[in-house]
C-alpha cells in the first residue's frame, strides 16, 4: 500500500545517501565499486518505491553490463600494480594501462548517466519520471545529492588512479599484452555503449510521455 511505499521510498534514498558518502572516504577500489552497486540498488529500489517496476529492471540488466566491465578493470589494475586494491598505491596508471583506461572510464561515465551511454537511458528515465511524482521537495533534494555523490566518487576513483603521479611499488606490469585479460573488456565495452537504446527500444513499445519545467529537465545534468 501506500505506507509500504513510503517506507521504501526513504530507505531506498537513504540507501543511496549512505553509500554514496561512504565511497567518498573509501581507498579500496573493490569497496569503492561494491559501494556505487549498492547506491544503484538504492536507485531500483527508488524506482520499484515510485511504482516503476519495467525500469528498475531495464536499470537492472545495464547496471549490470557496465558495473561488469568496471570490475573487470578493477581486476587487472589489481593484477597489473602487484595485488594492492589500495587506491593510494595508484596514480598515473594510465601511461601503463591505456585501454584499461579508456574502458573503465567509459563504465564510470556510463555509471555517472552522461548521455548517449548504457546508464544514462535507464537511470535518467528514472529521475524524470521521479520529477514528475509529487513526493515532495526533501526526496527531490535527496535524489540529485545522491546523483552528484555518484558523480563525486567515480570522478575521485578515475582521479586517484590514473591521474596524477604514481606511488605505489617497483613492481608493475603492462598486462595490456594478454588478450584474455583485454578481450573481454572490450566487448563489454561495446555492450556498455549500445545496450542502453537496444534495451530501451526492445524493452519499451511506446516512448515515455514526460512533462517538466526547464529547470528540473536539466537539473540532473547540472547536478
Amino acid at each position: 500500500g501506500e505506507t509500504d511505499s513510503a517506507l521504501l521510498l526513504f530507505i531506498s534514498v537513504m540507501t543511496m545517501f549512505m553509500s554514496g558518502v561512504v565511497a567518498i572516504f573509501e581507498y579500496d577500489l573493490k569497496k569503492i565499486i561494491a559501494l556505487s552497486t549498492l547506491s544503484q540498488l538504492g536507485m531500483m529500489m527508488f524506482s520499484i518505491s515510485l511504482g516503476l517496476f519495467e525500469l528498475a529492471f531495464f536499470h537492472l540488466l545495464t547496471h549490470a553490463l557496465f558495473k561488469a566491465l568496471l570490475f573487470l578493470c578493477a581486476g587487472i589494475l589489481i593484477h597489473g600494480v602487484g595485488n594492492t586494491q589500495d587506491i593510494r598505491s595508484f596514480g598515473g596508471l594510465s601511461l601503463n594501462f591505456p585501454l584499461v583506461t579508456v574502458c573503465m572510464n567509459l563504465a564510470n561515465l556510463s555509471l555517472c548517466g552522461v548521455p548517449f551511454l548504457a546508464g544514462f537511458y535507464s537511470k535518467d528515465l528514472i529521475v524524470e519520471l521521479a520529477c514528475q511524482y509529487s513526493w515532495g521537495v526533501f526526496i527531490l533534494c535527496m535524489m540529485f545529492i545522491c546523483l552528484s555523490l555518484t558523480v563525486l566518487y567515480s570522478v575521485r576513483l578515475t582521479y586517484l588512479s590514473f591521474v596524477g603521479v604514481y606511488s605505489g611499488g617497483p613492481s608493475i606490469s603492462v598486462c595490456e599484452s594478454d588478450h584474455t585479460l583485454i578481450g573481454p573488456v572490450v566487448i563489454l565495452s561495446f555492450v556498455s555503449l549500445i545496450s542502453g537504446p537496444i534495451l530501451s527500444w526492445l524493452s519499451f513499445p511506446a516512448p515515455v510521455l514526460i512533462f517538466l519545467p526547464v529547470f528540473l529537465k536539466w537539473a540532473a545534468l547540472l547536478f
